[in-house]
């Protein structure tokens, strides 16, 4: 493998995810393509839990693309791919001086979250979600119970 450009630019959680994918990284060590090393492993098993391992090239274009019109730093999109907030409490932080920036305009930046919403959720928040519109729940000694909506 020959480097054609160092340190060309910071990479997405989902483009870390994906090379390791093609070296053949994954839950079996023995199926690996090429010598994989154990700090990969251990990057892989990392990003398989966040919400990396649920996002595709298309869906984070869209996000890109929808992006241009709100005046953002590369930095910024980056963090908001990685971590994708679901609310302007966990977006607040990720946006450098916010409230010069964007103090008057919330719905703008309401709109943006949902904007982020184009961006598929962790695999943890997927599972909550799934939790909550199940009919039903199980009582803690096991016994299920119809949900009334």
């Amino acid at each position: 493998m020959k480097i054609l450009e160092a340190n060309a630019g910071a990479l997405t959680n989902f483009e870390v995810l994906d090379f390791l994918r093609s070296r053949g990284a994954g839950r079996d060590p023995t199926r690996v393509i090429v010598p994989v090393a154990p700090s990969e492993f251990k990057v892989y098993d990392y990003l398989e839990q966040t919400a990396a391992c649920n996002q595709k090239r298309q869906a984070i274009g869209e996000f890109l693309e929808k992006c241009k019109s709100i005046k953002l730093a590369k930095a910024e999109i980056l963090n908001i791919i990685n971590i994708r907030p679901s609310s302007l409490v966990e977006l607040y932080p990720i946006i450098e001086e916010y409230d010069n920036r964007f103090g008057e305009a919330t719905e703008t930046m309401e709109e943006f979250v949902e904007t982020v919403q184009l961006l598929p959720p962790p695999p943890n928040q997927m599972q909550s979600e799934q939790g909550t519109a199940a009919d039903e729940t199980e009582a803690p000694d096991g016994e299920k119970i119809e949900v009334a909506e």
